[in-house]
């Protein structure tokens, strides 16, 4: 198989995100299965290869560049030029479109229903993030009772529900905000008894989707409750009254009543199944998806693409289509036999 150049701006503290890690962790699987390294293009860095040098290597003209990076991927895909690229999708509703040359694998079925309206003449793959083994329930004591996350909380967690929570248990109420990176998130959720995440106002703001949002599931994995809210990718795995339990719901009195009886019954619900989350599962899945997308690109370089695009023009003419022809029909049910 093709050797794969996984891009991203760059790996230092400053682009440290959950669209980074998952981006890494695909690298290692892929790893597994061909050769595979990262490749930076913001960001120099002496060990890892830079894009613009790349570009100017002549061993690149076998091998897949893999775009993951959201709001850089139009202008990465026009400076790749006819190299081979995939577009592996987080988050959705950029506004950009992908050309039917670059297959896409999308990291949650809601990415993936995304780009098969969007994008109705290209290959289409789903590839689940992983969810690493160390996030279990390790059966520890809990003396967190409420964990969140700052980043991407909502407004009205951080200054509307935390407060009205602390207010009702005074100082005893046990509650970890969390505002920087944290090298052993498992460890926190293993120490909690209740994980709030409500991450819609963020993505709403922003324009742009949850693509699969990472830290719930892994709070649940580690045996932690879980409030959150069931935006885009979360809709995945998450089962209001099942797994896990929905944040923002009606008013904050009924938010505060259900955590502290969370808190107090700290008897987690049975995960969902974590299988294929896991590598085992999504390694033979990723070879798979591999072994088609390198079969595509070896079709690709001696037939062209002739299936149109759905763009906005093509819509229109579509509609219009479609308009005259219920006229038609409409016209001849009129006529005198």
């Amino acid at each position: 198989m093709r050797k794969l150049y996984f891009l991203v701006p760059g790996t230092t503290a400053e682009f440290f995100c959950g669209g980074l890690f998952a981006e890494l962790k695909t690298l290692a699987l892929a790893q597994k299965l061909c050769p595979a390294e990262i490749a930076t293009y913001r960001q120099r860095e002496p060990e890892h290869g830079f894009l613009a040098d790349l570009l100017r290597s002549e061993t690149i003209g076998n091998c897949i560049f893999v775009l993951g990076w959201g709001f850089d991927t139009p202008k990465l895909i026009r400076q790749l030029g006819q190299h081979c690229v995939i577009y592996h999708a987080h988050s959705a509703g950029y506004g950009f479109r992908i050309p039917a040359r670059v297959p896409i694998v999308a990291v949650s079925r809601n990415t993936l229903g995304y780009w098969g309206q969007q994008a109705n003449n290209g290959l289409l793959y789903h590839l689940p993030n992983e969810i690493a083994d160390e996030f279990c329930d390790r059966h520890l004591p809990r003396d967190i009772d409420i964990l969140v996350q700052a980043r991407k909380s909502s407004d009205y967690v951080m200054q509307q529900l935390i407060p009205a929570l602390r207010s009702a248990q005074s100082p005893l109420l046990r509650v970890q905000v969390l505002d920087s990176f944290v090298p052993d998130l498992a460890g926190l959720f293993n120490r909690a008894k209740v994980y709030l995440y409500d991450s819609a106002d963020y993505w709403a703001v922003n324009g742009v989707t949850e693509g699969f949002g990472l830290p719930p599931l892994e709070a649940i994995a580690c045996g932690c409750q879980v409030f959150s809210s069931v935006n885009h990718g979360l809709a995945d795995f998450l089962d209001p009254g099942f797994n896990c339990h929905k944040i923002s719901a009606y008013s904050t009195a009924y938010d505060v009543e259900r955590i502290l009886a969370a808190i107090e019954t700290a008897s987690p619900s049975p995960p969902p199944d974590l299988t294929p989350y896991r590598v085992a599962a999504l390694l033979p899945r990723l070879q798979t998806i591999l072994q088609a997308i390198n079969h595509f690109f070896d079709h690709q370089q001696h037939h062209p693409s002739d299936i149109p695009d759905l763009t906005p023009l093509r819509i229109r003419q579509l509609w219009l289509r479609q308009t005259w022809q219920k006229i038609r029909r409409r016209l001849r049910k009129s006529r005198p036999a």
